[in-house]
């Protein structure tokens, strides 16, 4: 790996200038120009005291977000987005229902080992363009000029939808954490809670989280930056806290022996290997939205290596957090059935209870609930990023509107307050149909994933007709075979990820998580049909200027007043 503390000029040099031509500004107002730092002469700009805007430059984007995440806060911020803490108490329930504690202990082991792999293949692709594009932006690059429209229609909005899939499903699930906590506070009668919330109560919870997500993703990058500083510790300290205050507080916690090797057929598929598999839904939920960094990327300092090494610290470091919750969690279901019987609807919710009682049990559970609401928080600035950025290239209607950044913070808060809302519109559906609203979340890892591997494809299939110049941050001899290990896998994951839960299936347990992909990919083949393809052509950097040569680098950076 080739690293270093901030992109140099040899790394600004080898980029492909004649396909990141410096910034036009004739068609600037003169008050706009003078704002952003550049001339009117287009065969001229402005200093920039900072490498990082200097490579967005030579991407073909004028830099309007303030960079203010440090190494610190970026690597905070990655491990955020995944947020084991409040994603594997979520998602427990699925791997040990369908087979058993085993299957929860290894599918998310192995899983994670497959996340590396595809965060390293996205991590090495995004060094060489960071921008908030991220794996959407980096299309540009890695397909023939003439593909490259319907190429980054696809990953574009695989990834938007993938993103706000996932953001809505994050709300929906704090209002429902928050929710059973209500229930374990509430009279029981032969054991039935007396408060039981309905499906309106849920979906009105997660929309007021919605826009409390909105309302932090609004502010300056600098508070932001302070902000999610305190994330990752808090994320890693209660985790460790709550494994030690669990295996402490449980009474007759169950053996090693069951924790690690007791598989079962919980799914009715008749195979205990086929159970196994579909106990991955938890890592493969949690272990995502890798290049949510990179949309960060426009806010970042040293972006070209700070955001690839946060993506992998966070893999890496999240990975062995969620592997040591789950296992906690096993070794502490010491009444199974009852457990995953719980009233709250959340197995682990349970646990908690069972060990600290209402009080012990309300402490831990708040701080799962914390975690959540900070990866929701996360998850949100990267839509609402990629949003941006999309919007900027004309792929949403009224781009212009959406594509704005605010004056007074500086950041794209419309585009904010568009993901709010057609999240909450996602999140309305559970009101109507609890199988359609866990069908779009259902949708979340498999467009993401395959939103990356994607690109990754493009670029080995391409990469004797299309020059990739590498980033800062690569992967060498091991570059190939971690992209093939991440294409196959997730190939492999999406299909089983389709498959129904539980069988007999029934109109109850079906998993629709394949029609509604099948509904997006028909409506965006549809609207590429029908007229996007006339009007869209991929992301517009500034091609307006006379090429330049890239047989002389080091002309272009002093002809540009680049130091």
């Amino acid at each position: 790996m080739d690293s270093s503390s901030g992109l140099n000029k040899d790394f600004i040099s080898k980029q492909p200038v004649v396909d990141h031509p410096l910034q036009q500004t004739t068609s600037k107002s003169s008050k706009e120009a003078e704002a952003s730092g550049y001339q009117q002469n287009p065969r001229r700009m402005a200093t920039i005291a900072d490498d990082d805007d200097r490579l967005l430059v030579l991407h073909g984007y004028v830099p309007e977000l303030q960079r203010h995440f440090s190494k610190w806060s970026t690597v905070s911020y990655a491990i955020s987005i995944l947020g084991v803490l409040g994603s594997v108490p979520a998602t427990f329930g699925s791997p040990v229902g369908s087979g058993g504690p085993a299957t929860a202990v290894w599918a998310w082991f192995i899983g994670s080992c497959m996340a590396m792999c595809i965060a390293s293949s996205v991590a090495e692709l995004v060094s060489a363009y960071p921008t908030a594009g991220g794996m959407y932006y980096v299309t540009k690059h890695v397909v023939p000029k003439e593909h490259v429209a319907a190429w980054a229609w696809i990953i574009g909005w695989c990834n938007f939808l993938g993103q706000a899939a996932g953001v809505a499903s994050l709300a929906y699930t704090i209002s429902q954490m928050i929710l059973a906590t209500a229930v374990m506070h509430s009279t029981f009668v032969d054991g039935v809670p007396s408060f039981t919330p309905t499906a309106l109560q849920t979906v009105l919870l997660a929309i007021l989280v919605l826009c409390l997500f909105g309302t932090i993703c609004s502010l300056t990058t600098h508070s932001l930056h302070k902000i999610v500083m305190w994330f990752a510790p808090i994320n890693i300290l209660a985790s460790i806290c709550i494994c030690i205050a669990l295996l402490i507080l449980t009474p007759n916690k169950q053996s090693a022996k069951w924790v690690f090797t007791e598989v079962t057929d919980g799914s009715g598929w008749g195979s205990k290997g086929f159970s196994f598999l579909l106990g991955f839904l938890s890592v493969a939920w949690t272990m995502t939205d890798y290049d949510g960094t990179t949309h960060m990327s426009e806010e970042t300092h040293d972006a070209a290596i700070r955001g690839p090494v946060a993506i992998r610290v966070a893999v890496l470091v999240s990975g062995l957090i969620g592997w040591m919750l789950t296992i906690t969690f096993c070794f502490c279901m010491s009444d199974f059935e009852a457990i995953m019987e719980s009233p709250t609807g959340l197995p682990v919710a349970q646990i908690f209870f069972n060990a600290g009682g209402r009080t012990g049990g309300t402490v831990m559970w708040f701080f799962v609930i914390l975690v959540q609401f900070f990866t929701g928080c996360s998850a949100m600035l990267a839509n609402a990023r990629m949003a941006w950025a999309f919007a900027r290239d004309h792929a949403f209607p009224f781009s212009g509107f959406w594509g704005t950044v605010n004056r007074i913070t500086q950041t794209p808060v419309n585009a904010v307050w568009l993901v709010v809302v057609f999240c909450s519109c996602l999140d309305l559906i559970g009101i109507g149909s609890t199988l359609t609203i866990v069908a779009i979340f259902n949708i979340t890892a498999p467009a993401l994933d395959i939103s990356y591997i994607a690109v990754i494809v493009a670029y080995r299939w391409y990469e004797d007709r299309v020059k990739f110049i590498s980033g800062p941050y690569t992967m060498g001899r091991w570059s190939k075979p971690a992209n093939a290990v991440a294409v196959i896998w997730v190939c492999f994951i999406s299909v089983v990820l389709f498959f129904p839960p539980v069988k007999p299936v029934t109109a109850t347990n079906m998993n629709y998580a394949i029609c509604v992909a099948g509904f997006i990919g028909l409506f965006s083949m549809v609207w590429w049909y029908a007229g996007a393809r006339k009007t869209y052509t991929g992301p517009r950097t500034n091609d307006t200027i006379d090429m330049l040569s890239p047989e002389d680098p080091e002309a272009i950076l002093s002809d540009y007043d680049i130091p």
